[in-house]
């Protein structure tokens, strides 16, 4: 017999079961706005454009040009940026919406139901005065 404590009892299924964990919105927010500003070829995120019936959405967060819904512990996630004008649109925009789902569902463990890509703008590098 030894002299260190029991924990066997924190392993239970009873004990799994009441326990929970609670991921806070800005923990998204924060994972899908660097995910997307390192996939190659954004230049930037832009606003979040306003409207008057995200007013009246609940379970919604937004910041830094990243808008997340989460429903039935279910993350919908829309992303608005600015590209870089040597890419082609569809890729980066794909790529976005992979790394951003793959980066959500292997950090916090939730399921992502769809990561849509609004491009608002193309930088082009400024020319030079002559």
């Amino acid at each position: 017999m030894t002299d260190q404590p029991d924990h066997s009892a924190k392993t239970t299924p009873e004990y799994a079961s009441q326990a929970s964990v609670r991921i806070a919105p800005e923990v998204l927010l924060t994972i899908a706005r660097l995910t997307a500003k390192s996939v190659p070829g954004v230049s930037r995120l832009c606003a979040v454009p306003g409207g008057i019936d995200r007013l009246f959405k609940k379970n919604t967060q937004q910041g830094d040009g990243i808008c997340i819904e989460i429903t039935e512990d279910t993350v919908f996630i829309d992303i608005y940026v600015a590209l870089k004008n040597d890419v082609i649109v569809r890729d980066v925009s794909r790529e976005i919406q992979r790394e951003v789902q793959r980066a959500v569902t292997e950090m916090v463990g939730m399921p992502v139901g769809r990561v849509n890509i609004h491009v608002e703008d193309i930088d082009y590098p400024e020319e030079a005065p002559s």
